[in-house]
């Protein structure tokens, strides 16, 4: 039940639609109210609708409606989420804490009922399916069943959450994407409870929840811990923030798509600078988006650093609520709802922001983004030479070839060309390469042989081809594109390279329906797109092993080979430990690329390969016009494939219904459990909470660069046998097969530790006298405990522990960027670190450190661990912690670092990272869920 307003305002009134009424809060009883952004409209409702006189006051609502859109955040408002949207990876752990609290609440006196959502809470099982099986017709249904082989605990303990909760809902296996079931069947865009009809919110465990934005949807990712909190009523803590005016005119050109698109926005944004703030879009070219790359576009806001991305609703809204199957009352309810609250865009009005840029949508042009932040935007023409340019990052090789005075290319006399004419056997062989000799790039021809073909694998080999990802498989346009373009492609003779591994993962079942009433899957399956599984894959680092034979000979020759994918995430070790360099594209480009099998081609003026008619095939042969892509949307496309795809969502298939469950409000945990352990954060927990401490002879676990990203922090992909974490699998009888990944194991906290800085690609400088200076790969630190050797950080953190050292972990800019991952934060306080120094901080890993009792702290200004001449191997001592004590948040406090041995210390006031009243709270007592447990016990 939620507590009736106080309505200091008189904003509560009726408003019928049809034969209903509701109880709505109109925003024009606020004075100041029609200038604000969408954004902050919808804000500000839910201060009305929520305000009890405590927590969320008249003042705030009047704060808010006074908004200075100049001003720097200062205002700490209380925002009531009305839903929350789960992904299994994420989700599995906030069920696990759900179960935890509710034997904790038990042994301090409470209620164990009393721990349930009080708003509804939706988990899509979409992230553990893994792409082992491709390239045939049995890869979906294979994939499938080896998804439920590894993950029957799993699924075991969310069924018995589905029972044990309410307001749980769980959308089985095998069924789409969070975030595009989301667009197409969860989205409410006015929700209606106990009889008010108000905005659909929500927070969600992943950071592309903000997907939903591009339907006027106000949400954004959180941390697990955070969305626990909100499932059980606890308002999101957040400042007042600047609202940035992205305006839109123009259309498309042709040739230009959806992801081209967002690749700009995210690199214009980028360079804007966007982090905490949201991002609204305005103009009357938001007209000539389609709702469908209004979701491509809100989809990366984590990727350009925004909370939101949100368009405004309209007609097109309106069209996309009918088109994917919502009925008729809730269609009129929200053109109603938003014509009488303001909400609805007026592309006359120009709301006031906070700053502003624009984009011609006619200046947009092909392009890919890599090889590893999603922000670096290239445009296709040049996709060649970035490509080499960044190649010498990744490999030691030498340039083997060179341009001779004729400008014709000649190799040394120990390299051949890269293309195989035999095999020495005198058999003919495929005449295929992955190789190009080329000018000023390193090159190492690698033969391998795969189903009794030969060919050369070198440097820029296309590994990974992958329609993958709700950021695109939402968007109808791109993927009839791609289908279109495979159509034409194996109507020329096209195949692809037999190095590449294809796959095609939609995030929902509506792609496939689609695909099969246009005719069109034949063609990607020839190609080898063969549907793997509707889940997140290569995205999220389930793209599954290369095969054995190219995997052999790109770790024989330590080559940087490139995965292409139609994604969102293209950071290091993400996509596939075997591949280094990452590139974002759209559907039909990751066909082209998978025909064209490198990086190392300018794929706008070579050919794409060699059509059955002997002839070069090229590009722009094979693509297709916005004309045939619109033909095929009109003829394929209907309602009752949406309706009938989500007809019965949560029901699931027989594998679903025949799992054993659970029965009973407290779980049963079992001690031989490899996936599913009760964690520790409440062992030893008292009602009061103890004082703040300041942090005395702490050691630094890790010194770290720029851009680490929460993936660097806690891995969700492959588990290596050689690390603590796949030593401790294998001595509780898991076998290597078995091993699945970090993100399925996330409700096990005995694997997460150990897998906490456990990335292949992280870079320790606190070891930073190997390798040329940048520090051992994997996940190693120096124990001071024993000398300074190296060890795994998980081995140190433990030796550590028993000497009852706290630690610190030192960074640069823009430190957990990247996923909302709360293991991230947990992984961190469980290993024993106190405190967090960085240059600056992504938003949702700041907040996740202190919902774990982590301090984060930043350097001064323009101040480095570098410039301040820190190494990583003194002690550290934090004083002014102690203030919070008081109920005061210090702006800073003092570090000082010394090094053994040594009189002089390095001395700095370190900013203070706790940015809310709020989270002053969570810090005190420990951790966010902690705060929520004592509340919940003493209500």
């Amino acid at each position: 039940m939620t507590t009736p307003s106080k309505d200091s305002f008189g904003a509560r009134a009726t408003l019928k639609v049809g034969d209903a009424s509701y109880e709505v809060f109109r925003l024009d009883a606020v004075e100041g109210a029609e200038r604000l952004p969408y954004s902050l409209k919808i804000l500000l409702e839910n201060l009305l609708r929520t305000e009890d006189g405590a927590n969320i006051t008249a003042e705030h609502v009047r704060a808010l409606a006074s908004w200075d859109p100049t001003a720097a955040p200062s205002t700490e408002i209380q925002f009531t989420p009305g839903r929350v949207v789960m992904q299994d990876f994420t989700g599995v752990p906030c069920v696990v804490d759900l179960a935890t609290m509710r034997e904790a609440v038990t042994q301090l006196g409470g209620d164990p009922d009393k721990v349930n959502p009080l708003a509804p809470a939706e988990l899509v099982i979409d992230h553990s399916v893994i792409a082992d099986i491709f390239g045939r017709p049995d890869a979906f249904e294979r994939n499938v069943d080896l998804e439920y082989e590894r993950n029957k605990e799993r699924y075991q303990f969310l069924r018995w959450g589905q029972s044990a909760f309410d307001e749980f809902k769980v959308v089985p296996p095998g069924t789409g994407i969070v975030h595009q079931v989301n667009i197409e069947h969860l989205a409410r865009v006015v929700m209606v409870r106990n009889g008010q009809a108000y905005p659909d919110t929500l927070v969600g465990t992943d950071s592309h929840t903000t997907m939903v934005n591009g339907l006027g949807v106000l949400g954004w990712g959180v941390g697990g811990i955070e969305a626990e909190a909100a499932m059980l009523g606890q308002p999101v803590s957040m400042l007042i923030p600047r609202v940035v005016g992205f305006k839109l005119h123009g259309e498309l050109p042709a040739g230009a798509t959806a992801t081209d698109l967002v690749l700009t926005i995210t690199e214009m944004l980028r360079k804007q600078g966007v982090v905490g703030k949201f991002v609204e879009f305005y103009g009357s070219g938001v007209t000539a988006v389609p709702l469908a790359n209004r979701a491509t576009i809100g989809n990366m806001s984590p990727e350009f650093g925004s909370t939101a991305a949100i368009f405004p609703i309209d007609a097109e809204t309106i069209e996309y609520l009918r088109f994917t199957g919502r009925s008729a009352e809730q269609v009129a309810l929200v053109e109603a709802y938003a014509k009488e609250q303001g909400l609805w865009h007026d592309p006359s009005i120009e709301p006031v922001f906070s700053e502003t840029l624009e984009l011609d949508l006619a200046t947009v042009v092909p392009s890919i983004a890599g090889p590893k932040r999603p922000q670096d935007r290239i445009e296709l023409s040049a996709a060649r030479e970035s490509f080499r340019a960044a190649l010498g990052s990744y490999t030691t090789d030498v340039a083997t070839s060179a341009v001779d005075e004729a400008g014709q290319e000649s190799f040394p006399a120990s390299d051949a060309p890269a293309v195989s004419s035999g095999n020495g056997s005198g058999a003919p062989v495929e005449q295929h390469s992955a190789a190009r000799g080329a000018q000023g790039r390193a090159s190492k021809p690698t033969k391998v042989t795969l189903d009794g073909v030969e060919f050369e694998l070198d440097h820029g080999a296309v590994a990974i081809a992958a329609i993958t990802s709700c950021t695109n498989t939402s968007n109808p346009s791109v993927m009839i594109g791609a289908a279109l373009l495979a159509k034409k492609a194996v109507e020329r003779g096209l195949s692809r390279k037999p190095w590449v591994k294809t796959t095609l993962a939609p995030g929902s079942k509506v792609v496939m329906d689609y695909y099969d009433r246009a005719g069109l899957t034949p063609y990607l399956d020839k190609l080898g797109f063969n549907l793997v599984g509707y889940g997140c894959t290569t995205c999220i680092g389930n793209s599954g092993p290369l095969q054995d034979e190219i995997s052999a000979g790109v770790q024989s020759a330590d080559l940087a080979v490139v995965s292409v994918l139609s994604g969102n995430r293209n950071f290091e070790g993400r996509i596939n430990p075997d591949i280094k360099m990452n590139y974002l594209a759209s559907p039909p480009l990751v066909v082209a690329y998978a025909l064209a099998g490198s990086m190392d081609i300018d794929i706008t003026t070579e050919p794409l390969g060699t059509g059955s008619d002997g002839e070069p095939v090229f590009l722009d042969d094979i693509w297709p016009s916005p004309q045939e892509v619109a033909d095929v949307i009109a003829s394929a496309l209907s309602a009752e494939s949406f309706a009938s795809s989500y007809a019965d969502v949560f029901a699931g298939d027989e594998r679903w219904q025949s799992l054993p469950t659970p029965t009973g409000n407290v779980f049963e945990w079992d001690p031989k459990s490899t996936y599913v352990r009760k964690p520790p954060y409440f062992d030893g927990m008292e009602m009061t909470p103890a004082p703040v401490t300041d942090i005395r002879g702490a050691r630094v676990l890790a010194l770290l660069g720029d851009s680490v990203t929460t993936d660097h922090i806690s891995p969700a992909g492959a588990i290596k046998q050689d690390t603590p974490a796949g030593k401790y699998l294998t001595e509780h009888g898991v076998e290597r097969k078995d091993f699945n990944s970090y993100g399925s194991r996330r409700g096990n906290h005995e694997v997460m530790i150990r897998g906490t800085f456990a990335n292949i690609r992280l870079r320790n400088l606190l070891l930073a006298g190997e390798n040329d200076g940048q520090g051992v790969q994997g996940g190693y630190t120096r124990d001071f405990t024993r000398g300074g050797e190296q060890a795994f950080i998980y081995d140190a953190a433990q030796n550590y522990a028993a000497e009852q050292t706290p630690l610190v972990v030192l960074a640069g800019k823009e430190y957990g960027s990247g996923s909302s991952r709360d293991w991230a934060a947990k992984g961190t306080s469980l290993l024993g670190v106190r405190v967090v120094i960085a240059e600056s901080f992504e938003r949702i890993h700041r907040s996740n450190l202190i919902g774990m009792g982590v301090l984060p702290l930043q350097f001064p200004e323009g101040e480095t661990a570098e410039s301040l001449g820190l190494d990583g191997t003194e002690l550290f001592l934090v004083t002014g912690v102690t203030a919070l004590n008081e109920g005061k948040t210090p702006s800073t406090v003092r570090v000082s670092a010394a090094r053994d041995g040594s009189s002089t210390t390095v001395d700095f006031d370190a900013v203070v990272r706790i940015d809310t009243p709020g989270e002053a709270d969570y810090y005190r007592n420990g951790g966010i869920m902690q705060y929520v447990l004592r509340k919940m016990v003493t209500s």
